[in-house]
């Protein structure tokens, strides 16, 4: 009776904001984790594995941390790190890999002990990281409508569908736009939920080993994008959705779990970012303080994919690339929007916010750094130039 009064049913439009923050953050960037496991020799074990460590991690430290804190903590795997490993880990033995793995989670574990990168983040003006998260987002309005090209019926009656339930039924709107898209790709064919194989995923340690290769290759590199391309924007989009969370505590845990699932091949866990914004916005819940239940929803579901992570491929196959962009789109709408005012709001810093926003959103990388750090300098030297 206790725990029903601490933590009383969500409503089910948290679930679903919940659900469809893992499944867009699952299927648009599982089949990468897939390559850069096959890209390191990784046996179907050792991929199963890697699936059950990331789910297990992700899962119990988003929903321990989002209980704690009462804020939407969404945790996700590092997809630029997947990408990483896919592109640069040709000759590295999987017990080096472990041990890049083992190196870059301690370094994440460090900055989050010493407070060094929340100090940072704090520094960071309001309206820059409004326009840094939206110009990370605008793709993802962009891609809404790009979409259209491909299935034209499909996504215009799910943009229809999120329209009327703004209208009608404004908490639902996302998961009625949903229901439209599953049954529309069943009715077509293109969802095929009977190739779906229940598996449950094993365990498989690897004891880690060093090499410069591996340390200079891909632990730093893999610290480095996991640092300025997740957990940067992660934290720019809790304070551009109001939450004030303290971030060092997020990080040291985050860092400590990463540590102990390692060996079994956790190769980075970090906060979310575009996902997480659809568990922070008004569809989630009408109170920003109820919106961390979509959290929990989130990483219950982690927690199911880990245990049955040998059924991710399949399920990934039954879903086509349209539904999950087009569901990414329209569940960002509002977000987009919101941090467009945000960011534009106060005209002293207008210019900065402007250009923070074009770097980010024009996809720039220099040095294997993502756009969204080359969009903070930007936009912060701007503001200080310009600002009287």
């Amino acid at each position: 009776m206790q725990l029903r009064q601490r933590l009383p049913a969500a409503p089910v439009s948290t679930l679903a904001a919940g659900a469809i923050t893992t499944l867009v953050g699952v299927v648009s960037s599982a089949a990468i984790v897939f390559e850069a496991a096959r890209t390191l020799g990784a046996t179907p074990a050792e991929i199963s594995s890697w699936i059950l460590a990331l789910g297990l991690g992700i899962g119990v430290t988003s929903i321990a941390l989002s209980l704690r804190t009462r804020a939407p903590i969404v945790l996700a795997w590092s997809t630029p790190g997947a990408a990483l490993l896919a592109a640069s880990g040709h000759g590295l033995t999987m017990p080096e890999a472990i041990g890049a793995f083992l190196l870059a989670a301690l370094l994440s574990l460090l900055v989050g002990v010493t407070g060094l990168f929340e100090r940072a983040v704090n520094l960071i003006p309001p309206a820059i990281a409004a326009a840094l998260l939206g110009g990370v987002l605008l793709r993802f309005g962009i891609d809404l409508f790009t979409t259209m090209r491909e299935e034209f019926a499909l996504v215009a009656a799910m943009l229809a569908g999120y329209l009327l339930g703004k209208r009608f039924l404004t908490r639902y709107a996302v998961l009625i736009s949903l229901i439209i898209g599953l049954a529309g790709t069943a009715f077509a064919g293109t969802l095929r939920a009977g190739d779906i194989d229940l598996a449950a995923a094993t365990p498989a340690w690897t004891w880690p080993d060093f090499s410069v290769h591996s340390v200079v290759g891909i632990a730093i590199p893999l610290f480095v994008i996991t640092t300025t391309s997740q957990n940067l924007p992660g934290v720019v989009t809790l304070r551009a959705h109001g939450y004030t969370t303290p971030i060092s505590p997020v990080l040291s845990w985050t860092g400590a779990v990463n540590v102990l699932l390692a060996p079994l091949g956790c190769f980075g866990i970090n906060l979310a970012a575009i996902t997480a914004a659809l568990a922070m916005g008004p569809e989630a819940h009408e109170e920003p303080a109820q919106r961390y239940k979509a959290a929990i929803t989130s990483g219950a579901l982690y927690l199911v994919i880990g245990i049955f992570g040998a059924t991710l491929a399949s399920l990934i196959a039954a879903f086509p690339g349209v539904l999950i962009a087009a569901l990414a789109g329209i569940g960002l709408l509002d977000t987009i929007g919101g941090t467009l005012a945000k960011a534009t709001s106060d005209a002293g810093s207008r210019t900065g916010a402007l250009i923070a926003f074009l770097v980010t959103a024009s996809g720039i990388t220099a040095f294997g750094i993502a756009s969204v750090f080359w969009g903070l300098v930007a936009g912060i030297a701007a503001h200080l130039i310009t600002r009287e």
